[in-house]
């Protein structure tokens, strides 16, 4: 299925104020920004065919995949001046770059995306900040046999503040942690039909209009997950997650645990400018590597980019 990721938004909370601040989906986490994390986590379930919905720093995004460099992720050999890649990130992806507006919402972005979903019965959705373990087969297989029209992955809240139960004259009844309240918050991971666009208006937004009239009809499925989930809206957020990588804790990183590496057919080499982007001075380039090559431009009103 193809995956439409929402990458457009200012991402104030983790903003620094400087100019030239680089989107939240680009702030990273190790070697990769948090974009490239969840894009593996969808092709590591095969799901390799991404829409971008852009808007502020664009050229962020499209900069990081126009100029990949394949060597920060994956093993190589240096033979007589060339760089041999063993393996590749992308080199089985497509990835549609579409601006959607610099303040839009997410449901406003959708729908400028929707031309590139025409025959997709079904397809995936996700804010591009939040990381998790959660088993995507299952929850598409149930979202599959339901028949709904849109499924929305629900966590328990995240937050570390206590819920207090007030009894008689302001006695306190109980102190409860929010996360074991019977509670549940979206998690930003959403499995969708084509029935979504019906409910988005002009501007609106895909939960509060889309998957909330979807609700009211009976028609909105929820997956609840318990494991492993991370939301990155602040920057402390996002230093604990770029910890736990640096510490290798990375439950997210589903690609690792059960590895099995893109392999290349024969002997790949880089170019040069990646050569010496990684440190190994003029090394000699012949061909292109998985991830580079021309940027095919298609699209009407949109510029949309196919990396291929």
């Amino acid at each position: 299925m193809k995956v439409v990721l929402f990458c457009g938004g200012y991402g104030t909370r983790m903003r620094t104020g400087t100019p030239g601040d680089a989107p939240k989906p680009m702030q990273l986490v190790g070697p990769r920004p948090l974009i490239w994390h969840v894009m593996r986590y969808y092709a590591h379930f095969g799901h390799t065919e991404f829409i971008l919905c852009l808007g502020y720093g664009a050229h962020h995004i499209k900069d990081f995949f126009l100029n990949y460099q394949e060597t920060t992720s994956n093993d190589f050999v240096l033979r007589g001046g060339r760089i041999e890649l063993l393996s590749t990130d992308i080199s089985d992806w497509s990835i549609s770059f579409v601006q959607t507006g610099i303040a839009s919402p997410i449901g406003e972005r959708l729908r400028r995306v929707r031309d590139h979903l025409d025959g997709e019965e079904m397809f995936l959705a996700n804010y591009a900040d939040v990381l998790t373990d959660a088993p995507l087969p299952e929850i598409v297989d149930r979202f599959t046999r339901s028949g709904a029209g849109a499924s929305m992955m629900v966590v328990p809240p995240s937050d570390t503040f206590h819920c207090i139960e007030l009894g008689e004259r302001g006695t306190v009844g109980g102190i409860t942690p929010v996360s074991e309240m019977p509670l549940w918050v979206n998690g930003g991971y959403f499995v969708l039909r084509q029935e979504i666009f019906e409910h988005i208006p002009e501007g609106g937004d895909l939960v509060a209009d889309g998957c909330g009239e979807l609700a009211k009809r009976g028609r909105l499925l929820a997956y609840p997950h318990r494991g492993y989930w991370r939301p990155t809206d602040t920057v402390k957020e996002r230093m604990a997650l770029d910890e736990a990588y640096s510490r290798g804790d990375r439950p997210w990183a589903l690609w690792e645990h059960e590895r099995a590496p893109v392999p290349v057919r024969g002997p790949v080499t880089v170019p040069e400018r990646e050569a010496a982007a990684a440190g190994y001075g003029s090394a000699a380039a012949v061909g292109q590597a998985p991830g580079y090559g021309s940027a095919a431009v298609s699209g009407g009103g949109h510029a949309a980019v196919t990396v291929t």
